[in-house]
Order: C-alpha cells, then structure tokens, then sequence
C-alpha cells in the first residue's frame, strides 16, 4: 500500500510539473524512480515511456489546445519523428549496460539544466 501512495504522489508531481513547464516524464519520473523506488534505469525509463505513450497527459494538452498554445500541425510531425526515434533510441538503449545508460542520462539532464541556468 505504501508504494501505492509513492507511486500516486509521484504521478501526481511530475503531472503539476509537465502540466505547470511542459516537463515531468524523463526529468522528474526517471530520476524519482531509481532513487526512491529503487528501478534500474532500463526500468525506470521503461516505465516512463509506457506513461507517455498512454493518453494520461490528454487533459493538459486539450488545456494548453483550446488556450490556443498548440500547434497540431507542429505536433503532428514531431510524433511521426519521435514515433521512429524513439523506437531507435530504446533499441541502443535496452542494448547498453544499466551503468552507462545512467552515465548518458546524467549527462543529459546536466546539459539540460547547464542550457537552462546560463541563457
């Protein structure tokens, strides 16, 4: 019951998150599930990208639509786009060691964050 309610309350942060700044998924979920929850990271993105794909973030993206903040269009072609990509990335992903995807991982996040903190 108690990782019922870890799993509620991360869903429930990482939803105000990409709903408040359009994140959630790869920078809170993965992050929260290896360290609090104990996934590897093939898990725990594993799992993160079973959420994306599901309609969960419907709401929030008919929020941000009908306040005329989307672009269909734009949208349509970057999920043609991530639909092969991401299919690539997780076949060289599920192929690496556990260690070197979490090196990657950490990389990213700091480039993210680096891009962030100096512009």
């Amino acid at each position: 019951m108690d990782s019922i309610i870890l799993y509620l309350l991360l869903g429930a942060t990482a939803g105000v998150l990409s709903g408040l700044l359009g994140i959630g998924g790869g920078i809170i979920l993965v992050p929260a599930l290896v360290v609090l929850v104990g996934l590897t990271q093939h898990e725990a993105q594993g799992t993160t990208l079973i959420l994306l794909t599901a309609p969960f973030g419907l709401l929030a993206a008919l929020t941000y639509y009908q306040s005329g903040y989307a672009d269909l269009k734009i949208a349509a072609i970057l999920g043609i786009g991530f639909f092969f990509g991401a299919f690539f990335g997780a076949k060289i992903a599920t192929s690496v060691p556990n260690i070197v995807l979490e090196k990657v991982f950490g990389v990213a996040l700091l480039l993210v964050a680096l891009k962030f903190l100096l512009s």
